[in-house]
């Protein structure tokens, strides 16, 4: 047999092993047939070549049992990797078989429920069923009884009509006309009592509420009034103030822009002007000349130039302290002055000034009880009294001038409104103006805020009554209560209830349009019959 033959053989019989074990004998065939080759190719002897013959089927014959005993360890091997997969795959088919018979458990169960669930389902249409029946069978009764209630209510109506000698419609009629004057009745008493208790209410809640402002509001009461006399430490300091002809008097004058008053008075002269500012810088000049002793016009002047700067300053100051007091920012520089003024501006001797932060502080309390706009109601107040600043120079009424700057220096229209409107004069276009004109009526009228001259006082009291006495039917009239109140006692004969009442409107009235005064004035219309006899 040739060693293509033997191979081919070979890889016949190994066939069925695995690929490796026939790769490996292919080797083995393939190194022997290169050996025979070799020597096939060679130039050997005979002898050579029956020995490789029988060393090559020597070594075929061991390859051969080689090739064998690997086939069968393939084989059992092989067989060995059958048999544990077969043992995988009843494992892992017996873990399904047991699986898919808990669905089956399962799905089983579920029938059973949605059975049970049918056959009750079964059951509760049937008595659906049957309710029905027994409703549409009630429903013939009800319909049947309430035919024969209507036709029993049609000849009831006919009866009641026959009895009445009137027909439904004018029955209805009378019985709706009778329930609506009732209803209008019973309205009416509602309203007026609503009306009452709402007024009650809102006279105790805005009682409340300033109340609680005032006592919030901790500002001092600023009674005091720029001092206007200057004292000196001698009568010999007149001589020397009046100069040399009256030359020092004169510059003082010229310097300052007010008048300077030396008369028989000991040790003081006396320094008027309209200006409150002016007043006040001639008063610290007066005094810083008298300290220093040195009177002539041209220390006169320099003295001036220089307290009106620091002055300035002061104001400046003074107008940014109110500002940062009340909590407001944004006003305008020269605004800022404007208010830093008012400290030296009186109004029945109390500071403008401190009355003007005292009215924001309330306006902004009340606001903030209201729940309105605080910053609003505290740029109102501090503003309000702003054209008493410079009411001295320029011709108007304080408001009109103070709206006139508030336009100017761009503020809000709201504000100018307020500024307008906090004596009355205009009407009020926010709750804010409300607010600060209340402000400013408790800030002037609480005790101790203003004070006025007995001569002034008592004018405003003689005024009071004369406007009292000025009506028809008016006997006697009083002004109590420092002038907060009056009492009007009429002629019974001439003035009735009725007319007593708008008696009391008209003289609240004109005082309101005739008298200056704080705060509120009461009328009081007091109308009284006695009749008197004597027994003898």
């Amino acid at each position: 047999m040739t060693l293509p033959a033997f191979s081919s053989l070979f890889l016949a019989i190994s066939g069925g092993a695995c690929a490796g074990i026939a790769i490996a004998c292919a080797v083995v065939c393939l190194v022997v047939g290169c050996i025979v080759g070799y020597f096939f190719n060679g130039k050997q002897t005979d002898k050579k070549l029956g020995t490789v013959s029988e060393r090559t089927k020597k070594m075929i014959d061991e390859a051969s049992v080689e090739c064998k005993a690997m086939k069968k360890d393939a084989l059992l091997e092989v067989k060995e990797q059958d048999l544990q997969r077969r043992a995988e795959f009843d494992n892992e088919s017996k873990q399904k078989r047991a699986e898919l018979s808990r669905q089956e458990n399962r799905l089983n169960q579920r029938e059973d429920v949605l059975n049970k669930k049918e056959d009750s389902l079964m059951k509760q249409s049937n008595v659906i069923d049957q309710q029905k029946k027994d409703l549409q069978r009630r429903e013939k009764d009800i319909n049947a009884t309430q035919e024969k209630v209507n036709k029993q209510h049609e000849l009831m109506l006919a009866e009641l009509e026959r009895v009445a000698q009137l027909t439904s419609d004018e029955a209805k009629k009378l019985l709706t006309d009778q329930i609506l004057d009732e209803t209008r009745h019973e309205t009416a008493k509602q309203v007026r009592q609503i009306e009452q208790d709402a007024k009650d209410e809102a006279d105790r809640e805005a009682k409340n509420i300033i109340a609680l402002a005032i006592q919030r509001c901790a500002s001092d009461q600023a009674s005091d009034i720029t001092v206007s006399v200057v004292s000196l430490p001698s009568d010999d300091m007149k001589a020397r103030l009046i100069g040399r002809e009256g030359r020092n008097i004169r510059a003082i004058e010229n310097a300052t822009g007010i008048e300077l008053i030396v008369d028989d008075t000991p040790e003081v002269v006396i320094v008027s002007g309209f200006d409150p500012v002016r007043r006040e810088i001639a008063r610290l000049s007066l005094e810083r000349l008298i300290s220093d002793g040195r009177i002539h016009p041209a220390k006169i002047e320099e003295t001036v130039e220089k307290v009106k700067k620091e002055l300035d300053q002061e104001i400046k100051q003074a107008g940014e302290s109110a500002m940062f007091e009340v909590g407001i920012f944004g006003l305008h520089p020269e605004v800022i002055k404007l208010i830093g003024r008012l400290k030296y501006r009186t109004s029945y001797g109390q500071n403008v000034y401190k009355h003007s932060i005292e009215v924001a502080q309330l306006a902004g309390l009340m606001a903030q009880e209201l729940g309105v706009d605080v910053t609003l109601a505290k740029r109102m107040g501090l503003l309000h009294d702003i054209g008493k600043a410079v009411d001295f120079d320029q011709e108007g009424t304080h408001m009109q001038i103070g709206a006139d700057l508030a336009k100017k220096y761009r503020e809000n229209q709201l504000v100018v409104n307020a500024i307008l409107s906090h004596h009355g004069d205009v009407e009020p276009k926010s709750i804010e103006a409300v607010l600060v004109a209340a402000a400013d009526a408790i800030s002037g009228a609480r005790p101790g805020a203003r004070r006025e001259t007995g001569t002034n006082y008592v004018k405003r009291l003689e005024k009071l009554e004369e406007i009292a006495n000025s009506f028809a039917g008016v006997d006697k009239s009083y002004a109590i209560q420092a002038g907060r109140e009056i009492r009007v006692i009429v002629k019974p004969d001439q003035i009735d209830d009725a007319q007593a009442l708008f008696l009391a409107k008209d003289i609240a009235k004109k005082i309101e349009n005739e008298l200056e005064y704080p705060g509120q004035i009461k009328v009081n219309v007091i109308r009284e019959f006695r009749a008197s006899e004597y027994a003898k």
